[in-house]
């Protein structure tokens, strides 16, 4: 996987998955993967958002990302910020299990991961692996967002 600074993150396995996702589904699976580098991959066309460590992928899961007039930046960006507990004034909007990648306020987070419903910019994940998610990473992890926001089905 091409990274912004021209270099690679290795990818060496990818989950075997029991068959399609649905909203708030997930797999999450580490079991007999070393210790490693961990790196998060959204997929917005997809609406999946991949995690890999030492590169092999332990978990998936489908998400919810911007609204067309808020979307979710794409390319590379890294957590700046952990919150177990952070409340979002902007939008007076809890935001438990909070990763933040952007200075403007995009982040990571636990959300009712439902069709239908969208974010202010943010990657919403179900609640169980957004909490997983949360302490798997630290400021300074990776995260590529791929696709685009624009159109929608």
């Amino acid at each position: 996987m091409p990274r912004a600074d021209g270099g690679r993150e290795p990818v060496t396995s990818l989950l075997d998955l029991p068959g399609r996702l649905n909203f708030g589904d997930f797999v999450w699976n580490d079991a007999g993967v070393p210790a490693g580098p961990v790196w998060v991959r959204v997929d917005l066309v997809a609406q999946t958002l991949s995690v890999f460590r030492a590169g092999q992928e332990i978990a998936t899961t489908v998400i919810l990302y911007g609204a067309e007039n808020k979307p979710t930046p794409t390319g590379w960006l890294s957590v700046q910020e952990k919150a177990l507990d952070y409340y979002s004034r902007s939008y007076d909007a809890p935001m438990p299990f909070m990763l933040r990648l952007t200075d403007d306020g995009v982040a990571l987070h636990a959300s009712v991961v439902q069709p239908g419903r969208v974010t202010h910019g943010c990657i919403g994940l179900p609640y169980p692996f957004a909490r997983r998610l949360y302490d798997a990473m630290k400021p300074g992890d990776r995260v590529l967002v791929v696709g685009e926001t624009l159109t929608r089905s």
